[in-house]
């Protein structure tokens, strides 16, 4: 009787889930989900290709910045100016007409004037809340009426 039920059973999910209509269906969703799994594959790499060339583009950016800084610094060493202010700090030469003036070292009290810096503290004015800048803004206050 147990394989009289066994049968039974075998022969009702043959005929009613393994028909030619639930294998098609079956199949066409295994190729809809390998093409969404390939498809999503292929966005990440992308992604991942564009990052690079981003960052590659920074890093020209930064090297043709660098390129033109450097070319600028360059020109500025072949000017007049530049040779002329060499010369006078390397070898201490001056134009003629000018003098010199070599001055004494500092003193003590000159030097302790020159280290004591003056630090004065603004008053602060006391923030107003989130709560009654939106209020501010959503009636249209002006948010320096707040602070005074």
């Amino acid at each position: 009787m147990k394989k009289i039920n066994i049968r039974r059973i075998y022969y009702q999910i043959r005929h009613k889930y393994f028909t030619l209509n639930n294998v098609v269906i079956v199949v066409a969703f295994g190729i809809a989900a390998s093409w969404v799994w390939g498809s999503l594959g292929v966005m990440q790499r992308n992604y991942d290709l564009q990052k690079e060339l981003d960052i590659k583009q920074r890093q020209l950016q930064l090297a043709q910045l660098e390129t033109s800084s450097l070319e600028l610094e360059k020109r500025y060493y072949q000017t007049r100016e530049y040779q002329e202010l060499a010369v006078r700090e390397d070898l201490g030469l001056v134009m003629p007409g000018e003098k010199v003036l070599i001055l004494p070292p500092n003193s003590q009290a000159a030097k302790e004037a020159d280290t004591v810096t003056v630090v004065t503290a603004a008053p602060v004015a006391a923030k107003a809340s989130n709560f009654q800048q939106w209020v501010n803004f959503l009636f249209g206050g002006n948010s320096k009426n707040l602070d005074q």
